[in-house]
């Protein structure tokens, strides 16, 4: 889910800024500090959106740089259990898909990407066994987040699952719906049909 989050912080300005007009010199060390931030409590930090207030500036013995006490708008997006998203397949390994979505990446594992027995070739191409569904690098899907960890913050795990209803490949999706608007034409169907009109 994306947020727009408030946060209050001590933001140091060195020496070399101190030319700068003050808001330019603060928003340019926030955005050195939170761009491309990861927290549990925060999640992915896209962007700073805005400068609120700045306290006047303390500097600290020793260290020379200007302190502010800050505050600052940031739009976030904190992966959410359930939550359903879409992402494009960057890589297919023989454990499962890797989706980019937006912000960050997280993880199909084979047994999840289909609701079929699934294979994987050397072409970086996933298969299903009975449904013939093939998934590989660059397709489009629609998945559910299953489980997210923080626990390494340089690498953190979002896991997803493609194998409920309404979720899958883009086109997989097209097609059930095309299959689903279809007029069945059984025998079985036609027979019944044929009595109603007697």
């Amino acid at each position: 889910m994306f947020y727009t989050v408030k946060v209050k912080d001590h933001i140091r300005v060195p020496p070399s800024m101190f030319d700068l007009p003050q808001a330019e010199a603060i928003l340019k060390n926030i955005r050195g500090a939170y761009d491309n931030y990861v927290s549990k409590e925060l999640g992915f930090v896209i962007t700073v959106l805005s400068l609120g207030s700045a306290k006047e500036g303390v500097i600290i013995p020793g260290d020379g740089a200007g302190y502010f006490e800050t505050e600052f708008e940031l739009l976030t997006y904190k992966p959410e259990q359930n939550e359903l998203v879409f992402g494009k397949v960057r890589d297919i390994t023989d454990f499962g898909a890797f989706l980019e979505m937006g912000p960050a990446e997280g993880m199909v594992h084979i047994s999840q990407s289909m609701d079929d027995f699934v294979s994987f070739s050397k072409e970086k191409v996933l298969q299903g066994k009975k449904s013939g569904q093939v998934l590989k690098v660059n397709d489009t899907c629609q998945a559910r987040i299953i489980a997210v960890s923080f626990k390494d913050m340089n690498r953190p795990k979002i896991g997803l699952s493609m194998r409920q209803e309404g979720l899958g490949k883009l086109e997989w999706l097209e097609q059930q719906k095309e299959k689903d608007a279809a007029p069945v034409n059984t025998e079985e169907e036609k027979g019944k049909e044929k009595g109603k009109e007697k």
